[in-house]
C-alpha cells in the first residue's frame, strides 16, 4: 500500500485546520496526564515523524515527537492518516526509562 500522506507535513496542515479527533478511549488518559489539545497541536506543529507503523492492522499510523511552546516533549501517536481527518490515538511525555535524552531512540532491553 502506497502512504501518500505518512509526512509531517499533511499531518500538520490537517491538525493547523482543526481536521483531527482524539480518540475516545484515550480522551481521559490525556486528561490525567495534564496535555492539552493546545500541546498536542504544537508538538504536532514542531515535530518529527520518528516510528512510522505503516502496516498497524488498523491503518497506517505514525509515533510523532514534538515540543510544546514551553519545552515539554510529547510523543503523539496519529492515524488514520489516511483520512480528513486525522486520528490522535495518544499522547504522553517520553519516559526517560523506556527512551534516550534525544527522547527519539528507544532503550535496548527497556
Amino acid at each position: 500500500m502506497q502512504l501518500t500522506n505518512m509526512d509531517i507535513e499533511s499531518i500538520c496542515a490537517k491538525v493547523k485546520n482543526g481536521k483531527y479527533i482524539i480518540s475516545f478511549s484515550h480522551t481521559e488518559k490525556i486528561r490525567q496526564r495534564e496535555i492539552t489539545s493546545e500541546e498536542i497541536e504544537d508538538a504536532i506543529r514542531e515535530g518529527t515523524i520518528i516510528e512510522p507503523y505503516p502496516d498497524d492492522p488498523r491503518g497506517a499510523s505514525c509515533l510523532i515527537l514534538g515540543f510544546t511552546s514551553n519545552g515539554r516533549p510529547l510523543h503523539v501517536v496519529c492515524g488514520r492518516l489516511e483520512d480528513k481527518e486525522v486520528l490522535i490515538i495518544t499522547a504522553y511525555e517520553p519516559d526517560i526509562k523506556e527512551w534516550e535524552r534525544d527522547w527519539r531512540t528507544r532503550k535496548k532491553g527497556g
